[in-house]
């Protein structure tokens, strides 16, 4: 006879999601992605596991305002605040997209008191992949 799989965070005892607090991250990885339209900072652990996100519209921020640097910032600010509070002090910074909010979020992170390990820009480069569309006649 096979036992029962015992569920560590089961909706039965109310435990679902309780372990988001409980965990304490030293080092991490900030991804910033700036579009020209948004900007979306991701704070992960050093395995890839999203601990916190904010973006400028989650900011508060509509429309072509979130294409801005303050909005970029504040974006920034926000996601930080989070895993400020669960202990992280070293991170390494990943800048991907051709957005106004790459330098705006990145002078947010370094004012926030987070030791930067590097900066590293991983924008995607074709090596002259697809084709372009056509131009536009207005």
């Amino acid at each position: 006879m096979t036992k029962p799989i015992q569920k560590s965070g089961s909706r039965r005892n109310g435990r679902v999601g309780l372990r988001k607090n409980g965990r304490r991250i030293p080092k991490g990885i900030i991804h910033v992605q700036a579009s020209f339209n948004n900007t979306i900072v991701t704070v992960t652990d050093v395995r890839g596991r999203v601990v916190s996100w904010s973006s400028a519209g989650t900011s508060g921020f509509k429309g072509t305002r979130r294409g801005t640097p303050f909005a970029a910032q504040a974006a920034a600010t926000n996601a930080i605040r989070t895993v400020l509070d669960q202990g992280m002090q070293r991170a390494e910074v990943m800048i991907k997209g051709p957005g106004l909010g790459r330098d705006a979020a990145l002078r947010a992170i370094r004012r926030s008191g987070i030791l930067l390990s590097f900066v590293r820009d991983v924008t995607p480069m074709p090596h002259n992949g697809c084709r372009p569309p056509k131009k536009r006649r207005v």
